[in-house]
């Protein structure tokens, strides 16, 4: 029997570093039922999937809090997000202590640099008075976390901060008190003040990182005009029902998804799929909530309202995306994990060597020690993977690339193989009438009215696109009578008087049409550019040979090109025959491709791919390709606007576009880059900072100094995937 299983996002307030983030993992994986516990330090939230039956949210929280830290469970992504922006109430407490502990520090460090030496005892006193607020005020927060730590027997960067901020102050007193030697009050105020400012700025940074969601949500307007007896009614666009008549004029977003059941119009849908060229909507056509009405009046009945539109669901997809961790987030979590309490041995060591083995005065010494303290750093750790994460996860999603987790990206940085299907991949997934040869003395125009008129009765998709391109040709199509279906061969009837054919050859030929080598040499001329040809025959006679095709997307060749150029190989796998295939391939510069596979054959192909050792991505539907999506590393679904809950795909590209693909590799690629680079300065810092500062060649204010720009600055080169293109 399956296990049943329910996930929750859950908030927690509290953490400061990598240690932090390990303390809560460890609490919520030993809670009773929880299978999976995820903890991002940048979104400062848990992905929990957990048993129900063996206990709820309740058991959740309860770990946290029993684990030192705050915890409620999150909102609903889009819930979250609507009206206006709420201020984050720790970076709003961190701003009111700021601001007095700069004030009171400025004067104390001025003083300090402008009268080192021989200073009266009362100016010694007033520093004393100045920084007590500093000390024991504004690090007020510091000495909560590190107590919280302390009673659960463990570490973090708040204890780091305590130890050597309360030792330079503790010992400025007792020299103060006992008349000898320097003060370093200046020393701790400092160091409070810039980790003070450093986290307000990487919190601030954090925020705009994490943005993404909040940009999706705010493209919903406040209002929507609703149809009500005839009525034009302005209400809340939260207010709205299924089956709702709304307006929506020309510059106005809509509402909430629907159908559109008036008005034909252009529709920006750029903020679903990534794509400016509008695309036309009419009567019976879907709209998703969000985008932009740019020419006529619409008037669309509601299909989804709240968490259930297209929107909503991005946005969860999106959260869901940034609270996970990629797999090279475990050495960093290796080392947090027992970082703390490495740096205090080292602090203490350095004081020792330096007060017993090489006889420093003791206030060097300690000095030492506290620069150690100060400067190490396990939040550049802890937030290199999860910020980059939460920036090329959100970029992805404004451009139409759904990501699914944090993996995916990782795998998709990876990608040397990708395998495409070809039907509403590669080719537009719809049949067309791509070219009329009529023979004399039938006209095309002619051709075709005969043919549609016959075609239009049958349900056969050749049938039918034969019939509409009739229709968009002629117009009103001449009356037909006694239709009959051939099935596998075509259609015949009678119009205007007279016997009609229209199928293959050998459909003509049982009805006794003689077909001439010159139709015989056009129909095989077709097949090999991979159409499919019809003969049409009016009154016994051949009158013209009609193909019908699915073309080559628009971009699909652009798209190829592009993965060739990024050193991936490519391969087109379809049910079709082979001389489709084949067209379409060579169209396109595809290589390689396998024809007449059926689901199951897929899967095989992207199995065998992984088995060589190949890092494979299959891009298809979504639909009738879920077992070579589920067995491939990277699985994109195309087009998947419709349905966003990507249950086969890693990804989903919300725009039928195959541009999409390298797109998506290239998002992946930079991202990994991205978080590459961030842990290789977040390790290279604590490698050279830590012994710089125990050799004695960094002062502690200074070690404050980088120990605020070391996080801010894996923080900030993150958020330069917001301009990834």
């Amino acid at each position: 029997m399956k296990t049943p299983t329910e996930t929750a996002q859950v908030c927690i307030r509290g953490m400061v570093c990598a240690s932090c983030v390990g303390r809560v993992e460890r609490a919520l994986r030993q809670t009773p039922g929880v299978i999976e516990a995820s903890v991002n330090l940048a979104t400062e939230r848990a992905l929990v999937t957990f048993d129900p039956t063996q206990g709820g949210v309740e058991l959740l929280l309860a770990a946290v809090d029993e684990a030192g830290f705050e915890a409620e469970l999150a909102p609903d992504a889009a819930a979250a997000v609507r009206g206006p922006q709420q201020e984050d109430p720790e970076l709003a407490s961190m701003r009111k202590r700021f601001w007095p502990s700069l004030v009171l520090t400025v004067p104390v460090v001025a003083v300090s640099m402008l009268a080192m030496h021989g200073r009266p005892l009362w100016m010694d006193l007033v520093l004393a008075a100045l920084v007590a607020p500093v000390q024991f005020w504004a690090a007020a927060p510091f000495y909560a976390g590190a107590w919280r730590t302390l009673r659960h027997r463990s570490a973090d960067m708040n204890l780091l901060i305590v130890v050597g901020t309360t030792a330079a102050y503790g010992y400025s007193v007792w020299a103060l008190a006992a008349g000898s030697g320097h003060v370093y009050f200046e020393t701790s105020a400092a160091i409070i003040t810039l980790v003070l400012a450093g986290r307000i700025m990487e919190r601030g940074a954090r925020r705009r990182a994490g943005s993404a969601i909040r940009r999706l949500m705010d493209l919903a307007p406040q209002t929507a005009v609703v149809l009500r007896d005839g009525l034009e009614m302005e209400t809340p666009a939260a207010s709205l029902r299924v089956g709702d008549l709304v307006l929506v004029r020309p510059g106005a977003r809509i509402p909430a998804d629907g159908i559109v059941a008036e008005g034909t119009s252009a529709v920006d849908e750029s903020m679903l799929t990534g794509e400016s060229v509008p695309v036309d909507r009419g009567p019976g056509d879907p709209v998703t909530g969000g985008t932009v009405n740019r020419a006529g009046a619409l008037t669309v009945r509601v299909t989804r309202v709240g968490s259930d539109t297209t929107l909503a669901q991005i946005a969860r997809l999106v959260e869901n995306a940034q609270g996970s961790r990629a797999p090279i987030q475990r050495v960093a979590d290796r080392v947090a994990g027992v970082f703390v309490p490495v740096v205090l041995a080292i602090a203490a060591t350095t004081f020792a060597v330096w007060s017993l083995a090489l006889g420093a005065p003791f206030a060097d010494s300690l000095l030492h020690a506290v620069a150690v303290l100060v400067i190490a750093c396990p939040c550049a750790m802890g937030l290199a993977t999860p910020t980059a994460v939460m920036v090329g996860s959100g970029r992805g999603a404004e451009l139409g690339i759904l990501v699914k987790d944090a993996l995916a990206l990782e795998r998709a940085a990876s990608v040397d193989t990708v395998f495409l299907d070809k039907t509403g991949t590669v080719t537009r997934g719809a049949l067309r009438v791509v070219a009329v040869r009529a023979l004399a003395p039938f006209t095309e125009r002619q051709t075709l009215a005969f043919a549609g008129a016959i075609e239009r009765l049958s349900e056969h998709p050749v049938a039918q696109a034969i019939a509409l391109a009739a229709k968009e040709t002629v117009g009103d199509l001449p009356a037909a009578s006694g239709f009959r279906a051939h099935p596998g061969l075509g259609a015949s009837g009678t119009v205007e008087n007279l016997p009609v054919q229209v199928g293959a050859p050998r459909l003509l030929a049982d009805h006794g049409v003689v077909i001439s080598n010159h139709v015989e040499q056009m129909v095989q001329e077709e097949r090999r550019l991979g159409r499919t040809a019809v003969v049409a025959a009016v009154g016994g006679r051949a009158v013209g040979v009609i193909a019908v095709a699915d073309e080559v997307a628009p971009g699909s060749e652009e798209a190829v090109a592009a993965l060739h150029a990024l050193g991936v190989r490519v391969r087109m796998v379809t049910g079709d025959h082979e001389a489709t295939a084949r067209a379409v391939a060579e169209q396109c510069g595809i290589a390689e491709f396998d024809a007449g596979c059926m689901p199951g054959q897929k899967a095989d192909a992207v199995r065998k791919a992984r088995v060589e050792g190949r890092v494979v991505a299959f891009v298809g539907d979504g639909v009738n390709d879920a077992p070579a999506l589920a067995e491939a590393d990277v699985g994109m679904a195309m087009g998947a606007g419709a349905d966003v809950a990507l249950d086969a795909a890693a990804m989903a590209l919300l725009r039928w576009d195959l541009r999409a693909v390298p797109q998506a590799l290239r998002l992946g690629r930079s991202t990994m880059r991205t978080i590459r680079q961030n842990l290789f300065w977040a390790f290279a810092y604590n490698v050279v900072c830590i012994p710089l500062a125990a050799a004695g060649r960094l002062d502690p204010m200074l070690a404050a100094g980088a120990m605020a720009m070391s996080s801010l600055s894996v923080v900030g080169n993150s958020l330069r995937l917001r301009r990834f293109r």
